[in-house]
């Protein structure tokens, strides 16, 4: 039985080495009985009995690119892209991810074990990060080479390590990474690159981990996976024969030319570098079960009260300059007269909205970037006038009440993209969460129309202005619309984002103790849908599906 670690002695520390219990021995050896994949059958029986029942794992690429990105485990499915807010009420990034570097020998059961811990954390929004998709891009010799399994790939310099700081460094911060996706059979890059966006835990892995200086920087912990060598070769032969098409004695020739050296010389003595040594890997409970503790605590440190900062920040200040109100002519104040009273039917309540969406979304327009153009009239005569200066118009509708203005954009705008975000509050501690995000490829370059129905403490309209930012959006091609916002919520957005342009067709003075917005208009997706209203003292609109 594996027993717990011993106090750490004085410094300089060894990394905490959770013991290997006695009992547990791998399994006699054999030489495999025949080729291909029976070869790979036969390989079983020599790994010992640990983690049984569970999957071999198959992967013949680096990453796996889902839609919805999801990470799978034998206990649950963990949705990838989402977050808890990491700013604070001016907008600027005060947390970062929690970064665990996972190191190891090639087949020593990293993954495995990275994939135990994220279900025993049980927390939403952890990304699995594989070393594996940042090896070099061959060249043609590497290329031949490789084919004849004479290329080391278990050397440091067969890693592209400024790509990997860049990529982690940004995951860390919240930003969204483009991760390449490399083809093991063919030993390159593929073409399509998969899109990481959103953790408060990031899991990195892979057999140099600990060996880049700048790398080690951003581990906030640090996990040697000790694996015994016989285990770590039957399994690279299971995997390398079953998986990637190579035959025995390729494998083996690699194995002894490059994979055992190098771990001898570059892996194994990073070993001193880690916080956690975890012999036996999966098979090792009590590793798994420290590792976790700890990294709850790490996480419960990073809680943030971003709604009470907002409620008592930038207060009795005039409304800013970037805020735009459409004219309150008596066409709008009626219509507006009509939505915020409570006995207008369904079917008024969606067409006076959708009239007031048009006019905003029309009145919003107005703010984007024209140029002078001269073009020839049917007369055969020259007319002066104006021209989009950008390349693309995208909407992004926060869910769900935000979505009800899409019609009216793709109404007056051709062709225009569309993504979603859904950001919701979570009951127990009341801020926002991301939870879901579809973004246009590309969208970096486009002037983006964020659209909300109701804006109360601004909350989620920041989030999802933070979530475009971090998708590299400028932030003065973000235009934020609204039908109704409160002074607190224009307030919250624009002393956090001061060159977002904030458009609305009213602005409300209160938000009471429940963050409603006072007089209001009421929750405006279940008078829009027709769903039943949340009885008094639950989550409205604003807090729930939006959370503004």
């Amino acid at each position: 039985m594996a027993t717990p670690p011993a106090a750490a002695p004085s410094p300089p520390a060894p990394p905490l080495t959770i013991a290997r219990d006695p009992l547990d021995r791998p399994g006699e050896k054999s030489e495999p009985a025949c080729e291909g994949r029976s070869n790979a059958e036969s390989l079983d029986r020599l790994l010992p009995p640990v983690g049984a029942g569970r999957p071999p794992r198959k992967r013949t690429t680096s990453q796996c690119k889902s839609e919805p990105p999801l990470l799978r485990t034998s206990k649950r499915t963990i949705y990838t892209a989402g977050r808890p807010p990491w700013y604070n009420e001016h907008g600027t990034q005060s947390k970062e991810a929690f970064v665990i570097g996972l190191g190891g020998g090639s087949a020593s059961g990293k993954t495995t074990v990275a994939r135990m811990i994220i279900e025993a954390l049980d927390v939403p929004w952890v990304v699995l990060l594989s070393m594996d998709s940042f090896y070099k891009v061959l060249t043609r010799q590497q290329q031949e080479q490789a084919a004849n399994n004479n290329f080391n790939f278990d050397h440091p310099d067969a890693f592209d390590f400024d790509l990997i700081v860049a990529t982690l460094k940004k995951l860390k911060q919240g930003k969204s990474v483009k991760v390449p996706v490399y083809d093991f059979t063919t030993h390159s890059r593929k073409k399509d690159w998969k899109t990481l966006y959103g953790a408060n835990v990031v899991l990195f892995e892979g057999i140099m981990a600990f060996a880049d200086k700048t790398l080690l920087e951003l581990l906030d912990m640090k996990i040697f996976v000790d694996t015994d060598s016989d285990v770590r070769l039957v399994r690279r032969l299971r995997r390398d024969i079953g998986e990637r098409g190579r035959d025995i004695e390729g494998v083996i020739k690699q194995y002894n030319t490059f994979v055992k050296p190098a771990f001898d010389q570059y892996i194994q003595p990073t070993m001193r570098r880690a916080d956690i040594v975890v012999p036996r890997g999966s098979g090792n409970a009590v590793a798994i079960d420290l590792i976790v503790q700890h990294v709850h605590s790490q996480l419960e440190e990073r809680e943030l009260s971003v709604r009470a900062a907002l409620a008592s920040a930038h207060q009795c200040h005039p409304l800013p300059r970037t805020l735009s109100v459409l004219k309150s002519t008596p066409q709008v104040r009626g219509m507006h007269t009509i939505i915020r009273d409570k006995e207008t039917s369904r079917d008024e309540f969606i067409f006076y909205s959708k009239r007031l969406m048009r006019l905003l979304i029309e009145h919003a327009l107005s703010f984007l970037p024209f140029q002078e153009c001269v073009v020839q009239t049917p007369q055969g005569q020259d007319y002066s006038g104006k021209c989009y200066a950008g390349k693309q118009i995208t909407g992004v509708s926060i869910l769900r009440a935000g979505e009800t203005m899409e019609p009216a954009l793709r109404a007056v705008c051709k062709d225009v993209r569309i993504g979603t975000i859904l950001i919701q509050t979570n009951q127990l501690t009341g801020e926002p969460e991301l939870h879901y995000l579809r973004l246009p490829k590309d969208i970096s370059d486009d002037h983006v129309i964020l659209m909300d129905c109701t804006v109360s403490t601004g909350a989620a309209a920041m989030m999802a202005v933070r979530v475009l930012l971090d998708h590299d959006v400028p932030e003065d091609k973000i235009f934020l619309l609204s039908l109704l916002m409160a002074e607190m919520g224009v307030h919250s957005v624009a002393y956090a984002f001061p060159r977002v342009k904030i458009i609305t067709t009213a602005v409300d003075k209160r938000v009471n103790d429940l963050f409603r917005i006072i007089p209001g208009i009421g929750n405006f997706g279940d008078r829009y849908f027709g769903t039943d209203a949340v009885p008094d003292g639950g989550s409205d609109e604003e807090e729930v599906a939006s959370t503004s």
